[in-house]
C-alpha cells in the first residue's frame, strides 16, 4: 500500500504557494490519514489498547478538530460541526476548553466511524473554501502547522494500530506484505570521527523551511572530539546483549530503569517472543522470525542506554546526533526508508558510509528535551504545542519508516518519556575519542 510519492513542496514551501498548492497539500495530507486507515475494520478503529495509545478514530476526529478550531472558527459567524466535538476530541490545549480524559477514549463508540468520515468531509470542504477566500499569514501559519500536525498523527495511527493488533492473541497483520524481510547484510559497524569545537544547531530564523517552535533558535554549542557508529544497532547485536544476561545484570542499567525492568518483566524488545530457540515479532505485515540485519526498535530509551554500557559506548547527545547529520548531508542525502514505501518496517543498512540518520527508527539521544538558549513558544493557544512538554522526557531524532519524508529534517526533536517503547524507536552508538 504505498503512498503518493513525497515532496518537499508540499508542506514545507505551502507559506509561499498560492491557493491551488494550499488545497492541494492539504487535500493530500488528508487523504494520506484516509488512506492509511483502509485496512482497519470498524471494530479496530474503535478501540484503545493502552492509556498513551489513540482510537483510530479518534486520532481521524482530532485531526478535523484541529483545522476546526484553529481555522474555521476564527470567522465569528462559523457554526461548530458539533457542539460536544470540541469537548470529545481536543487533546491538551487547556486554552480551549475541559475535554474528555485520554485513558477513556477507546469508550467513544459514539459518533461512529462514519459520523466521523462525514466531519472529516464537511471540515475538509469549508477549509478549502476559505483556502480559496484567501488565507491571512495568521491562517496560513496555522495551516502549516496543522498539516504537520496531522502527520504526526499518521504516524502515532499507525504505531498505535501495531501495539492493539499485539494485544489481540491472533496477532494479526495490519496490511499483508508490508515488513517484508530484507536479506542484505547489515554493513560492518565503524566509526565516523568529528572533531572538537563550536557547532550551530537548530533552524535558522531566515530560512523557509518550516519548522516547529522547539527547533529554534538557532544557537552555538561546544562539542568535544567524538565518535559516532556508521549505523544504527541492529538486531543481531542487540541479540547478543540479550543472550550474555544483559536484562539481569543490574551493573549495565540506570537506577529507574532497572526498577521498569524487573517490574514489567522485560526480557527482550517491545513484539519480540521466543519461539524454540529463535525469536519471532510482531510487524505491521505480521508476525516474523527476528531478521539479524535488520535496524532493532521498540527500545525504550533504558535499554538503548543499557546496550550502550554493556558495548563500551554511549548513546550520542542530540547536539553531536544534528553536527554529524549536517556534516553528512553537506555532501550526501542521509536518508533510510519512510512510510511513502509501504514497507513499513526498518530496513538495514546498505552501505559502509553514515547511513539511516533519517528514516527506518527515531533515535534515542542521551539529551533531555529542554529549551534552547533564547526559546520563544508559539503565541496564543498554539504555544501549548511543544513548550510544556519539556519535562521527564528524552530527545529521538531522525524520524522512522513510518514517518512521512516531506515531514523530517535534521532539526525536529521528537520527545518521548524513558520508558516509551511502542513508537518505531532504536539508536546508534557514540564514543568518547
Amino acid at each position: 500500500m504505498p503512498l503518493p510519492p513525497a515532496s518537499r513542496s508540499n508542506l514545507s514551501q505551502i507559506v509561499l504557494g498560492d491557493a491551488d498548492q494550499q488545497r492541494t497539500a492539504f487535500r493530500r495530507t488528508r487523504g494520506i490519514s484516509e488512506h492509511l486507515a483502509e485496512p482497519l475494520s470498524p471494530e479496530d478503529c474503535v478501540v484503545q489498547s493502552m492509556p498513551d495509545a489513540s482510537p483510530v478514530k479518534w486520532h481521524l476526529a482530532h485531526t478535523t478538530w484541529f483545522f476546526e478550531t484553529f481555522i474555521l472558527q476564527a470567522d465569528p459567524g462559523y457554526q461548530p460541526y458539533h457542539p460536544q466535538f470540541s469537548y470529545l476530541f481536543n487533546s491538551y490545549y487547556n486554552g480551549v476548553g475541559d475535554r474528555h480524559d485520554r485513558p477513556k477514549r477507546g469508550m467513544l463508540t459514539r459518533p461512529s466511524l462514519g459520523d466521523v468520515y462525514a466531519y472529516r468531509e464537511v471540515v475538509d470542504d469549508a477549509v478549502c473554501q476559505r483556502i480559496e477566500a484567501g488565507l491571512t499569514d495568521e491562517q496560513t501559519e496555522i495551516l502549516e502547522i496543522g498539516l504537520n500536525h496531522e502527520q504526526q498523527h499518521q504516524e502515532l495511527l499507525l504505531t498505535d494500530v501495531k501495539h492493539l493488533l499485539s494485544c489481540n492473541p491472533l496477532l494479526p497483520a495490519y496490511m499483508d506484505g508490508a515488513a517484508a524481510p530484507k536479506e542484505t547484510p547489515a554493513p560492518s559497524l565503524e566509526w565516523q570521527t568529528f572533531t572538537e569545537g563550536i557547532q550551530e544547531i537548530g533552524l535558522p530564523a531566515e530560512t523557509n523551511q518550516f519548522c516547529f517552535d522547539n527547533e529554534t533558535p538557532q544557537h552555538r554549542v561546544f562539542l568535544e572530539a567524538f565518535e559516532l557508529a556508521n549505523r544504527l544497532v541492529t538486531n543481531g547485536e542487540f541479540r547478543q546483549f540479550i543472550e550474555a544476561g544483559g536484562y539481569s545484570q543490574p551493573e549495565y542499567w540506570l537506577s529507574v530503569g532497572w526498577d521498569v525492568v524487573q517490574s514489567e518483566g522485560w526480557q527482550a524488545p517491545m513484539y519480540w517472543h521466543r519461539d524454540g530457540s529463535d525469536w519471532k515479532t510482531l510487524t505491521l505485515g505480521g508476525v516474523r522470525t527476528v531478521e539479524d540485519n535488520e535496524p532493532v526498535c521498540h527500545l525504550s530509551y533504558f535499554e538503548a542506554d543499557a546496550y550502550a554500557r554493556w558495548a563500551g559506548a554511549r548513546m550520542p547527545t542530540e547536539a553531536e546526533w544534528e553536527v554529524a547529520a549536517q556534516q553528512f548531508a553537506s555532501s550526501e542525502t542521509p536518508t533510510g526508508g519512510f512510510v511513502e514505501s509501504g514497507r513499513l518496517h526498518p530496513a538495514p543498512a546498505t552501505s559502509r558510509s553514515m547511513q539511516q540518520l533519517l528514516g527506518e527508527v527515531w533515535e534515542w539521544t542521551a539529551s533531555p528535551y529542554t529549551a534552547y538558549p533564547g526559546y520563544q513558544p508559539l503565541s496564543g493557544v498554539l504555544g501549548e504545542y511543544n513548550g510544556k512538554f519539556m519535562c521527564d522526557q528524552w530527545v529521538l531524532r531522525g524520524g522512522s519508516c513510518l514517518t512521512s519524508q516531506d515531514h523530517i529534517r535534521l532539526t525536529y526533536r521528537n520527545f518521548f518519556p524513558a520508558n516509551a517503547r511502542w513508537q518505531m524507536s532504536g539508536f546508534r552508538l557514540a564514543r568518547d575519542i
